[in-house]
């Protein structure tokens, strides 16, 4: 099974090392890895996407918490939050097929982001089954590059905490 994990950490040079470090001398597979600042330009928020049970990923906590520069680590649950991912999508685009794949990009609310005589670059953020979902849309097409963004996650609003109470995660 599928677990999404955020790790707030101080925001220092070597600390996406020392997390992948710690699931590579433990044997865990990392399906999806993403890192970026937050609104605190001090800390960094990590979403690692990991397969496994769930003694697994008591164990990853643990062993995150243990990190001198970690402040927070919170095991993500199904339903209780929002999650994404970002392709960049090359297809093959001519004359007599554009305005077919410019219309699978309004449906699915992709933007085209360059366009030449002989292909489409196409942006999309969504849920890893949607994004497979527009690929498969536009495989007939001809796709020529594919890039992805690992997994972003943020908890959904708890409209019934005061802001005070809210937390780094």
């Amino acid at each position: 099974m599928k677990h999404t994990i955020l790790v707030m950490l101080e925001n220092h040079a070597g600390m996406l090392s020392k997390v992948a470090g710690l699931f590579s001398r433990r044997a865990f597979n990392i399906h999806s890895l993403a890192v970026g600042v937050t609104e605190d330009p001090s800390v960094s928020c990590m979403t690692i996407v990991v397969d496994g049970d769930d003694d697994m990923v008591e164990q990853v906590e643990k062993q995150l918490n243990k990190l001198i520069d970690v402040i927070k680590v919170k095991t993500l649950v199904p339903g209780e939050f929002i999650s994404r991912e970002l392709i960049l999508l090359r297809v093959l685009a001519n004359a007599e097929n554009r305005s077919e794949i410019i219309e699978i990009a309004d449906i699915f609310g992709a933007k085209i982001i360059d366009v030449s005589k002989t292909a489409m670059t196409l942006e999309y953020a969504d849920v890893n089954e949607q994004i497979a979902n527009f690929e498969a849309m536009l495989e007939p097409y001809g796709i020529c590059r594919v890039v992805r963004t690992g997994t972003i996650a943020i908890e959904k609003e708890d409209k019934l905490l005061p802001p005070a109470k809210k937390s780094l995660i």
